[in-house]
């Protein structure tokens, strides 16, 4: 089994049987995010649903990482606990034959009973993608924002390097969202020309409620020659949401790597 570096153990997570990891990928366009909500449905319930079906014991997914409403993920993490003796790598088979077409288990595995995605060192990388022509292209709309306006890649890549190392990102977080700290830290930032499409990477120690798509907002109006790359230091600086760029759309936001360290 796997499992233990670089995890705190969570305390009172109730009785431990045993625990199955999932690493999942997602079309989020159909939905309402990841974490259970009382509008629409969601990553999680339908996961719950699956397991439920196929265990026939109520059962309830962990996630690592709460995307929001039309985020897309390639590996997203979730456990849960059962006292199935299915063979861990058979989950994978087993829930995809009871899952939407749109969301696919890529790997199940064990791990130790008091391992969580949450209470570990982890390292995340999002893809946010920019389709960039005269007009939009059908079969790119779900997976990418459609721009026509010209970016000066150039500049948002300087401006991208201010926001690179550990900041208050509090600028960069949708207002209101409940956290202890805004503190976090971001490993880089790449943006990557791929043909008329613009990728901006992103790769951190964790990310607040909107962070990236802000992030990619911002950096496309420094692109757009509406601030200059040297006001992200001020961004970070006021420690207010109306200081930074808008909110990019979900559709262009992917979860491309989860690293446990």
């Amino acid at each position: 089994m796997s499992g233990r570096t670089g995890c705190i153990i969570a305390e009172n997570l109730g009785k431990v049987r045993r625990r199955i990891r999932l690493t999942v990928a997602y079309d989020g366009t159909a939905y309402h995010g990841w974490q259970i909500q009382g509008n629409g449905i969601t990553i999680e319930s339908e996961l719950n649903r699956a397991l439920n079906q196929l265990l026939k014991e109520p059962v309830k997914v962990m996630g690592a990482s709460r995307t929001d409403a039309g985020v897309h993920a390639l590996c997203n993490i979730a456990v849960f606990d059962t006292d199935s003796r299915m063979p861990a790598e058979k989950f994978s088979y087993a829930l995809n034959q009871r899952l939407p077409e749109d969301i696919r288990i890529q790997k199940s595995e064990e791990v130790v009973p008091d391992w969580h995605p949450r209470y570990c060192a982890s390292r995340k990388t999002y893809e946010y993608r920019i389709y960039r022509a005269e007009f939009p292209m059908p079969v790119k709309r779900l997976y990418s924002y459609f721009t026509y306006r010209p970016l000066d890649v150039e500049r948002m890549r300087q401006a991208a390097v201010f926001l690179e190392g550990e900041h208050d990102f509090r600028s960069f977080c949708q207002a209101g969202a409940q956290v202890e700290s805004t503190v976090r830290t971001v490993y880089s930032i790449d943006i990557q020309e791929q043909g008329s499409e613009l990728v901006i990477r992103v790769c951190g120690n964790g990310f607040l409620y909107n962070m990236v798509r802000i992030i990619a907002g911002t950096l496309m109006e420094v692109g757009q020659g509406r601030h200059e790359p040297e006001s992200m230091k001020q961004m970070l600086a006021a420690r207010d949401r109306s200081a930074a760029g808008p909110t990019a759309p979900a559709c262009g936001l992917t979860l491309v790597k989860y690293e446990f360290l």
